[in-house]
């Protein structure tokens, strides 16, 4: 069975998507056929725009986004960290002959 990519849409896509199921009176299911978009995609697109206007609890897309590098440069330190202990142990093992 052949393995489907995985398609990525712009925030302005999805901008617009949300915009046209809000002002055309179309179903989701009907927008989600009509422009070939999987349903559980544009459900969190909805829910997205929802928090980020404040008529909905949970992460705003900034919050998201800073969340998101925050914790890639948590990694990053505790690599660093991680490099420097070994070292440390490294050159005073060395020292103590």
């Amino acid at each position: 069975m052949e393995k489907r990519s995985r398609r990525k849409f712009t925030t302005e896509f999805k901008a617009e998507t949300v915009a046209l199921i809000r002002r055309s009176g179309k179903s989701i299911a009907e927008v989600c056929r009509e422009m070939a978009l999987p349903e559980s995609s544009v459900h969190r697109w909805l829910a997205q725009a929802d928090i980020d206007s404040g008529q909905r609890d949970g992460l705003s897309t900034t919050e998201r986004e800073e969340l998101t590098r925050l914790k890639r440069e948590l990694r990053v330190v505790r690599e660093e960290r991680d490099v420097l202990a070994k070292a440390i142990a490294f050159f005073t093992k060395d020292t103590t002959r």
